[in-house]
This record gives structure tokens, C-alpha cells and sequence, in this order.
């Protein structure tokens, strides 16, 4: 292989023998996982060889600044692990304009205390449906609209200077209809045909959708879409304008495996992996979470290893509690949403009681060594209710309608409800669905603010503070959707949009409103207060060893109401208790003393003194985060 790149070798020798070393230790895995997938076809040892050759020459022209961050990175490969990791994500035009108006907001984000910032999609999609930006045009192309790509490559700089790590999605499932393979593929060229999975007739649809979920039930049945001009089916797992790649063919493996190199060496840090869990289809299955999806994810991992190892890989599957874990591994994706965490957190919120949330950290938190969850709150996405029906039942829950009660609860139709929720994807025959919201409407500030009543607004700001604490404190990477922060409520306008009006997610996918900066920079207004909290909390976060890496144990608070967990990390020890109720609650002296090992404590959120001689008094969604002292 060194015949083909003599001219780098000898210009580069370091380079090479860096290359070379890596290529060296990934050998072995990268081979096997290849063969495991590819091994059948006849022409496995040529396309393994393309392979390495990409790898490669994304090496050789990887920015020497880049190449410094690998060595960081190789050096200290649990970095996301520490404690001054904290994530934003946003949309750029809906938060400053484009990549040059990001660049001009670096400082509202600094302010935050932002370490990891997740971009949604920026790349060129169709003009018009194009699911939120996650149609994909090109991967080396942005949307004009934003910028350039040599303009992301700056901002990726400026960002690694600030300590802050740019993150992108890499849609790895399916184009759009536009991408030039698809265009390829329309008029008539076979190799771009077999890019992605095309039928003549339904014989073979019709056998895959017996096995397949809807996706979207409430707009279409079924996972196929007629294209009249090629007089073919297309597999169209989620909009008819988004055509699934066909991971069978080797070519597509070796085409999308350079989209990500290109993306490393535009200075992204960390891929979230789009879709994951439908990669691969096998007939006669549900076609998610097929042992081949993860071989693919391995051995993407193992090309970063060797051509880019500063890129990690943040999987997005949003699928059962059992099958998410499974893709979370250093060989794998080194880190995952959690979105069991984030479901539970507003279960727990609606009920006022834990009982399912704790279950599910004792039972399900732990990950594989060296990996990290990222916790957030909510997302660009819909709410889903993904918790295990088996855990529910072991906790006196029947899931399926409990799932109805929390539906009914965010969209404000259970009485009493203090949530302002939009119903999404509701499905016709079940009535199973998901809600749309932002984290404001679904915890009550918006319907409070409405009323304009000081006391539903104190406690709409107790619950938002409340879940913040917990995504900043409980281990790994906490996500904050931007908008979050500052207490934005929802937007109904997205209605009057052709292309959005059927999405109930837009009503949560917000402009961000600067000229609000005056109300959330007075710390005695409502947007004020969570904001200057926040910021707090995430200053104080950043100070706390204890709440480094991710080992996390749950107690038992004696309480149906109050959440409890320890945080330890070199040498700093935390009791952190959370009351999820709008009344008081007590936790006994006894398990104070017990958890906290001590006496005397200092609650490291308020400054308050406490102490074990005396049952602890947990105001309406108090959460304390307490440290014994020496006596």
C-alpha cells in the first residue's frame, strides 16, 4: 500500500509511520468486521483495499491542527467525561442567521458555559419538505442560506480555541431525493440504483411492511414510495423524499464512510449518528437494531480510528431501553442519548412520584467503561414514551395506559394538567402518539405566564430548575436545546406553514428571540431568574469533581417522591436529593446519615448548613446537592 502514497510517505515520513501504526493496531477489527459484512462478494479484496486507500488520504490531508487533537485525544480518550462538559444544541438560522452570525453569538454561549455544541443539520436539502434539514442534498455541501463549508471549517477552528467541541449529524440512514446518487439513480445508472433498494413490483414490499413499524402513522402507511420515472418502489423508511441507502452494497459502506472522514477533517469532533437502528434490513424482521447495523458502526469506528481518532461517534437511537445500550461501546459509539432518562424525568414529573424513574437508573444506567450517556431534556424531536413495559408492571404501572395518561397530561387534557403540549404522531388505530413541546409549555411556565398567576409561575420555574439539576448532576454529558435557558414558550404560527403544518414539532423549533435579551438578562423577571440560575448551576457543575465521569447509585429516600443518588469522582463524595412533588417532603436523619456519610452538610446549591441530627425538609422541587463536612 505505501507504493501508492510514496510521494506523502517520503514528503511526510512521520505522518506515514503515525498512519501506519494505526493502520497497524485497527488492522485485525477493521478486517473482521468488513469480512462479516462484505466477505461474500466477489471482489472483497479490491473494495478493502479502496478502503484503506480513502483512509489514507484522509490522513494525509487532515490539518496538522487536527492531527495535534488526535494526540490530545489518544492521550486522554475519557475527555467528555469530565465535568466542564456541558452541551448546547440549536438550529444556526433559527438562533443567529448563519455561520458568520454564530461566530458574532460565541460569546452568549461562552457565557453559558457551552463545551460541546451540537449543530442540526446545516447541510443543502431540498427547498422545500425536507424534515427539518435531515433530507440531505450533499454532505460537503451547506446550505446557502448558512454559509460555506470552508466557513464551518473556520468556525470549527475558533470553537477548538474556545474549548468547545463542534458536533454535527451525520444522517447515515437515507438521502434525499435530490442527492446526486438519487439523481444518478433516476436517470437510468445502475450503479446508483443499487445505492439504495428499489423494487419492481410490491411482492417484496409487501413482505417487508408485515414486519414493519410506522413511523410516522399519522401521515402514511407503509415504507415504500412509487418513483413513476424509474417505475420502481423505494425504500422510504420516513418521508417519500428520503431514500434509504442500501447498506448490502460495499460501495455505499465505502461511499458514506468518506462523507465522514471529509467531515473529521472539516474539524467536527463528534458524529450523531442519524437514524442508526435502521441500516439494515433483513426480511421477516422489524428491520431496526440488526446485528449488521453494529458491525457498520464498528467499523466506521475503527476507519476513525486509523484516518481521524479525535472524531467520536454519539449514537441516536431511539428505540427499547434494551436495544439502545447495545450500540454504546469504545469500539462502537463512545456515546449515546439517553433517552430513557429523559422520558422518566417528565414521567416523574407528571406523576410527583420516582418510583419508575429510580427503578430504571438502578436497573439501566450502567454503560460500557470509557463511554458516556449525553442527558437532555428534550430535543428537536417529539417526546416518545420509551420506557420497558416489564419495568412499569415490577413497579405496580400498567405501560399501556399509563402511556395515554402522560399523553393526556402534556397536551393539558388531564385535568389539572399545567402542561401546554402539542400531540404528535398519534396513531389512528391505537391511539398511541408522542408530544411536542417546549421544555417551558410541557413544565408549566407557559400556561402560568398566561394566567400571569406569581405563584404557578414560581413553581413552573422550581420544575424547569429542577430538571436541569438533574441532567447537570447525574453523570455524563448534559444537552441543553437552546431557547431552554431563557424560558421560551411554544409557537403556534408553524400552522400556517404548508411545509411544517402537519409537524407539530415546529412548535418547538423556535426562532431564538434576542430581543427578549432584556427580560432574561433582569434576574427579577420569570426568564430572568431560570436563566441566571442555569448559568449558576452550570458554573458550579464545572467546580465539582464528584460529578465527573458517569458512576452513579441510586438510594432509596423512603419516598415515593424524592429521588436519590450518590456522585463520586476523585476524592469528592455528593448526595444529591431531588423532590419531584409541589409539596414538602421529608427525608429521615437516618438515611442522611447513612447516604451521606456524616453529620454535618453543606447543600452546595443553596450554601445551606445542614444537619443529620434532624429529618431534612425538602421544599416543592427542592433538590439539594449535599457534601459532608468535616466535624
Amino acid at each position: 500500500m505505501r507504493s501508492t502514497f510514496n510521494n506523502d510517505a517520503d514528503s511526510d515520513p512521520g505522518a506515514w509511520r503515525t498512519f501506519e501504526a494505526r493502520l497497524t493496531r485497527e488492522w485485525e477489527r477493521l478486517f473482521r468486521l468488513l469480512f462479516q459484512l462484505y466477505g461474500h462478494e466477489y471482489d472483497f479484496f479490491f473494495q478493502l483495499e479502496q478502503v484503506l486507500v480513502l483512509a489514507a488520504r484522509a490522513w494525509f490531508a487532515r490539518p496538522q491542527s487536527l492531527r495535534d487533537l488526535d494526540e490530545r485525544r489518544e492521550a486522554d480518550p475519557e475527555w467528555f467525561q469530565s465535568q466542564r462538559m456541558v452541551g448546547a444544541v440549536l438550529y444556526v438560522d433559527l438562533f443567529a442567521g448563519s455561520l458568520s452570525g454564530l461566530r458574532e453569538r460565541l460569546p452568549y454561549l461562552k457565557q453559558l458555559g457551552i463545551t460541546y455544541l451540537h449543530l442540526m443539520p446545516i447541510f443543502d436539502t431540498p427547498s422545500d419538505a425536507n424534515d427539518g434539514g435531515y433530507a440531505i442534498n450533499s454532505y460537503r455541501t451547506i446550505n446557502p442560506a448558512l454559509g460555506t463549508m470552508r466557513e464551518l471549517a473556520e468556525l470549527a477552528k475558533i470553537l477548538r480555541q474556545e474549548g468547545i467541541s463542534l458536533v454535527l449529524d451525520f444522517v447515515c440512514n437515507h438521502t434525499s431525493d435530490e442527492h446526486e446518487w438519487a439523481r444518478r439513480a433516476c436517470v437510468g445508472e445502475r450503479e446508483y440504483q443499487d445505492f439504495y433498494l428499489l423494487f419492481p413490483d410490491r411482492t417484496l414490499p409487501d413482505q417487508y411492511d408485515a414486519t414493519l413499524r410506522p413511523i410516522f402513522p399519522a401521515l402514511r402507511r407503509g415504507s415504500f414510495t412509487w418513483d413513476e420515472g424509474m417505475r420502481r418502489w423505494i425504500w422510504t423508511t420516513f418521508n417519500s423524499f428520503q431514500w434509504d441507502l442500501n447498506y448490502r452494497n460495499p460501495e455505499v459502506f465505502r461511499a458514506m464512510a468518506a462523507e465522514m472522514l471529509f467531515l473529521a477533517n472539516a474539524g467536527v469532533e463528534v458524529l450523531r449518528l442519524d437514524a442508526v437502528a435502521f441500516i439494515w434490513k433483513q426480511l421477516g424482521t422489524s428491520c431496526e437494531n440488526r446485528p449488521e447495523a453494529h458491525l457498520i458502526i464498528q467499523a466506521y469506528n475503527a476507519l476513525a480510528r486509523i484516518a481521524a481518532p479525535a472524531l467520536c461517534f454519539k449514537s441516536e437511537a431511539i428505540v427499547h431501553p434494551d436495544e439502545v445500550v447495545r450500540y454504546i461501546g469504545t469500539g462502537e459509539s463512545q456515546l449515546s442519548y439517553n433517552p430513557l432518562l429523559m422520558a422518566l424525568c417528565w414521567e416523574a414529573l407528571a406523576t410527583r412520584e420516582v418510583r419508575l424513574l429510580a427503578h430504571a437508573l438502578r436497573t439501566r444506567w450502567k454503560i460500557a467503561d470509557g463511554c458516556a450517556w449525553v442527558n437532555y431534556l428534550r430535543c428537536h424531536d417529539d417526546i416518545g414514551w420509551t420506557f420497558d413495559d416489564q419495568d412499569a408492571r415490577q413497579v405496580g404501572i400498567d405501560p399501556y395506559g399509563h402511556r395515554r395518561f402522560l399523553n393526556a397530561f402534556y397536551t393539558g387534557e388531564f385535568p389539572g394538567s399545567f402542561a401546554r403540549g402539542v400531540p404528535f404522531q398519534v396513531h389512528p388505530e391505537t391511539g398511541d402518539g408522542r408530544v411536542s413541546g417546549t421544555l417551558a409549555a410541557l413544565a408549566g411556565f407557559e400556561h402560568a405566564m398566561q394566567a400571569q398567576d406569581a405563584q404557578q409561575i414560581d413553581m413552573a420555574i422550581r420544575r424547569i430548575l429542577l430538571l436541569h439539576s438533574i441532567i447537570l448532576s447525574i453523570g455524563g454529558i448534559p444537552l441543553i436545546y437552546i431557547g431552554d435557558e431563557v424560558a421560551t414558550c411554544n409557537d403556534y404560527s408553524y400552522v400556517n406553514s404548508p411545509t411544517k403544518a402537519d409537524d407539530s414539532r415546529w412548535v418547538h423549533r423556535i426562532s431564538f428571540d434576542w430581543n427578549k435579551r432584556t427580560r432574561w438578562e433582569d434576574p427579577q423577571q420569570p426568564e430572568g431568574i431560570v436563566y441566571h440560575e442555569l448559568v449558576r448551576l452550570i458554573h458550579l457543575r464545572k467546580q465539582l469533581p464528584a460529578l465527573a465521569g458517569g458512576d452513579m447509585t441510586v438510594v432509596d429516600t423512603g419516598s415515593s417522591h424524592l429521588l436519590g443518588y450518590i456522585r463520586q469522582h476523585r476524592g469528592q463524595r455528593l448526595l444529591v436529593v431531588v423532590n419531584f412533588s409541589e409539596t414538602p417532603q421529608d427525608f429521615s436523619a437516618n438515611r442522611l446519615r447513612l447516604y451521606g456519610m456524616g453529620y454535618q452538610f453543606q447543600d452546595l446549591n443553596s450554601g445551606m448548613e445542614v444537619n443529620a441530627g434532624a429529618t431534612l425538609l425538602l421544599a416543592p422541587y427542592q433538590f439539594m446537592w449535599l457534601e459532608a463536612r468535616a466535624e
